[in-house]
């Protein structure tokens, strides 16, 4: 009786852990698109980090880019921090669009101030 209600629990807490986590099927992950624009907010959260860049558009009119990017603790440990990305700053970000076409995608890398983010972009960038 105990091994099924301890079954039953742990198979509850993945339910509730699958939940919570979701699916990149919104992008579209054979096209690239590169935008160039000025961060306006850098999200440092779980489960994924959010980058909303200020992007003018070819007739002068500023569109919000929201970027998905991977989790926190992921990205620490490729040398970011939560002062990666400082409103103002000047990137060139790489990203998978949204299917849908609306502005936004998931992450791929960036330059900020003309400089890599994280050490394993810093080591491509140096090769």
């Amino acid at each position: 009786m105990f091994n099924k209600l301890a079954m039953l629990g742990a198979m509850m807490v993945f339910a509730v852990a699958a939940q919570a986590h979701h699916s990149f099927a919104m992008f579209d992950n054979e096209k690239e698109q590169t935008i160039e624009g000025e961060v306006k907010e850098f999200q440092w959260t779980n489960p994924h980090i959010w980058i909303q860049i200020n992007v003018k558009d070819a007739d002068g009119k500023v569109v919000e880019y929201s970027i998905e990017g991977g989790s926190p603790n992921g990205l620490r440990r490729q040398g970011w921090t939560r002062d990666s990305f400082k409103p103002g700053d000047k990137v060139v970000v790489k990203m998978h669009p949204l299917k849908d076409g609306a502005p936004g995608g998931s992450f791929m890398s960036a330059l900020v101030n003309g400089q890599p983010v994280g050490r394993s972009a810093t080591a491509a960038a140096a090769n």
